[in-house]
């Protein structure tokens, strides 16, 4: 173990480099980088640490409770270490979500195995925040803090993998076969979809298929559950709009692995009970349906980066569109009700 601890040392094969702090000293102003990065990051530790509550209430199977009850403590940290660098540059914490926003009286809504796939969802959100903020942000305590909020939810992250796993609550990943010798394309036909020639799946979109299905199956579970217990008839057509977007995108994502003879994510749906006594505020909920569709565009924009075939990349082109019609329509929702919150923004110069 220490053997392979020293291998995995980034000091065995880089240099320290020594610089002067002068340009790093942690009393000068907040960049637009160091801004919008931590607010972001408030707003979605704000709605996990009231969501987490609720489903660890109603969580029995003690493997998955620790997993909800350690990420109930990362978001907690995260928030108390943000709030500090708040109050010493002067900058007003964000309103974010309280306990109105939470019933945790209410009935389970949601079995316990969703709770674990939940939490997978909400890591990998977390860390495509965390992971774009770090080589952006040019105050070193800042970064520091973004490589330790990367650090924990890679280990959470790494947790609930290894609870869905050893409880076979996941199909194993699609397997290919090794190549024989390293190889160039060298036909035109490789990037087609539709007509001629089609080529099998490559790795890259095969992961990212199978990615999207995983993100989707646990958001329209997620969101049956809260069209089943929304109270506004707007949100609820909105959230009723985006299950048949969802749905169709997992059937869609689905078909092509299919196609290859590989087996895809099964729904979720199952898990969500029959509840109707709301235990969130229509508030939160809308919000974090907002901000679900709003991550996957760019998951969407991830998987178009790293395809090959024509068809593959116009079947993301299209979700995205949706996906973006749906969060400016939650948007303008959120608006009318007075409920979303302003990020930090330029200066006004008219």
């Amino acid at each position: 173990m220490e053997q392979a601890d020293k291998e995995l040392n980034p000091m065995n094969v880089m240099k320290p480099l020594s610089l002067s702090t002068l340009d790093f000293e942690e009393s000068q102003p907040l960049t637009v980088f160091e801004m919008g990065k931590l607010w972001v990051s408030y707003m979605g530790n704000s709605m996990s640490s009231h969501i987490l509550p609720y489903f660890i209430q109603h969580c029995e199977d003690e493997s998955i409770k620790t997993l909800l009850e350690n990420g109930l403590a990362v978001s907690k940290d995260f928030l108390q270490r943000i709030e500090k660098f708040y109050n010493d540059a002067n900058f007003p914490i964000p309103i974010g979500f309280s306990e109105e926003d939470v019933n945790l009286g209410a009935p389970r809504l949601y079995r316990d195995e969703f709770y674990a796939h939940y939490l997978k969802y909400a890591a990998k959100a977390g860390m495509s925040i965390y992971a774009v903020a770090i080589p952006l942000v040019m105050r070193e305590d800042i970064r520091e803090f973004f490589v330790y909020a990367n650090e924990c939810t890679t280990i959470l992250l790494g947790q609930v993998n290894n609870v869905l796993y050893g409880k076979k609550l996941i199909i194993k990943p699609p397997m290919i076969p090794i190549p024989e010798k390293s190889d160039f394309i060298n036909k035109q036909s490789y990037l087609n979809g539709w007509l001629g020639e089609v080529r099998p799946l490559h790795a890259m979109e095969i992961i990212h298929l199978y990615d999207n299905i995983e993100n989707n199956t646990t958001s329209k579970a997620l969101l049956l559950g809260f069209h089943q217990n929304v109270k506004d008839e707007k949100i609820k057509a909105l959230f009723k709009r985006g299950l048949g977007m969802t749905d169709k995108s997992v059937k869609q994502f689905a078909e092509k692995l299919q196609m290859e003879n590989l087996q895809a994510p099964s729904y979720l749906d199952h898990l969500v009970t029959t509840s109707t006594y709301p235990p969130f505020s229509d508030k939160i909920m809308l919000y974090h349906k907002f901000d679900m569709f709003s991550i996957k565009i760019r998951t969407l924009g991830n998987s178009i980066a790293v395809n090959g075939r024509r068809d593959i990349a116009a079947l993301y082109g299209r979700y995205m569109v949706n996906n973006g019609l749906f969060v400016d329509d939650a948007a303008n929702i959120l608006i009318d009700k007075g409920w979303l919150e302003s990020p930090p923004k330029a200066f006004d110069r008219n």
